[in-house]
């Protein structure tokens, strides 16, 4: 018994259902829609880096901000990625029996490489790690948001 939730279901031994909890089809419905959001933000961030990857002054201006501000975005970017990780490595801890926490946690570990990327950026002044990060938050979210469908989808 895992949170108070039978868990012979995914063996194939019995039913997943809990005995003590109604089903959750709200719940999951809700994450649904979350996944759906996440995929429609990752594709924003896609475009909205594609069409203004190509204008120098918008690039010079993200990647060359006063030293002060540079230095808060380098520091933020460190402390969001350890964080990031940190949760990240908690979620793929805790098991393989729930499929969907292991993806949302790959996507935290993920977003994790995004922050050091953009810090990285940052702090030596190159746009690159900065251009990475964002395609990397960009694919990451829309790929790790479709499996969060499917496995929504087909748990029972």
């Amino acid at each position: 018994m895992i949170g108070g939730r039978r868990s012979l279901g995914r063996l194939g031994l019995g039913s997943r259902r809990s005995l003590d909890a109604p089903r959750l089809g709200r719940r999951r419905g809700a994450a649904g829609l979350s996944a759906v959001g996440a995929i429609g933000l990752g594709g924003l961030a896609l475009v909205v880096a594609a069409l203004n990857g190509g204008n120098p002054a918008i690039v010079d201006a993200l990647v060359h901000p006063q030293a002060l501000i540079r230095a808060g975005l380098v520091g933020a970017s460190a402390a969001v990625a350890l964080t990031l990780l940190a949760r990240g490595l908690a979620r793929l801890a805790v098991g393989t029996r729930d499929v969907a926490g292991l993806v949302r946690g790959v996507r935290l570990i993920f977003l994790a490489v995004v922050a050091a990327s953009a810090g990285t950026g940052w702090l030596i002044g190159d746009p690159l790690p900065i251009v990475v990060a964002l395609v990397i938050a960009g694919i990451d979210v829309i790929e790790t948001s479709v499996l969060l469908l499917v496995v929504l989808r087909t748990e029972p």
